[in-house]
């Protein structure tokens, strides 16, 4: 009897984990078939605006020391097939110096990537050959487009409706992530 009391506990245990393995292998094969059935994100290809406005720019606050002016083009304020919202940006220095980026953000992502740079002197955008995807963040060269998406153009991981809807957003000042 006490053979038989020692033994039961032991098949239970082996019964137990038996469950759990093929618990375990049935999750890890529906997590895999989930994901090999979710399409891979595609960027689509763009190019930089043919032409772009300093004189109605939709402006921005990046930080209040800040000797720069940032402003958005409206009329280069695009939201692509592929959920990129896509703008011209003007930092304009207090002497007038202009920086003049074409840039995109991607609010699923958290992410800004710089398609172009205009070059004042020759009226043409410079693209780079190895533009990259950078994570949003409130220093360094991404935070103004941290400051656009958080004050308009992303609604969380979302882009936050069309151009019209972002350009009245960020006009009022209703910041979206408090």
């Amino acid at each position: 009897m006490t053979i038989r009391n020692f033994m039961l506990p032991t098949r239970t245990a082996a019964l137990v984990r038996s469950c759990l393995l093929v618990l375990t292998c049935l999750s890890t094969a529906t997590l895999a078939t989930a994901d090999d059935d979710e399409p891979q994100w595609q960027e689509k290809a763009t190019e930089a605006p043919k032409s772009f406005s300093i004189d109605k720019l939709q402006t921005f606050t990046v930080s209040q020391n800040s000797s720069l002016t940032y402003g958005i083009d409206p009329e280069t304020l695009t939201v692509g097939e592929d959920w990129v919202v896509r703008y011209v940006m003007v930092a304009r220095s207090t002497s007038g110096a202009l920086n003049v980026l074409y840039e995109g953000i991607r609010c699923q992502s958290a992410e800004v990537k710089t398609y172009a740079r205009w070059d004042n002197n020759r009226s043409a955008w410079n693209s780079p050959a190895n533009a990259e995807w950078k994570a949003l963040a409130f220093s360094g060269a991404t935070r103004p487009a941290m400051i656009l998406a958080m004050e308009g153009l992303c609604n969380g991981k979302s882009v936050n409706g069309n151009p019209r809807k972002m350009l009245a957003t960020l006009k009022t000042g209703m910041y979206l992530h408090r």
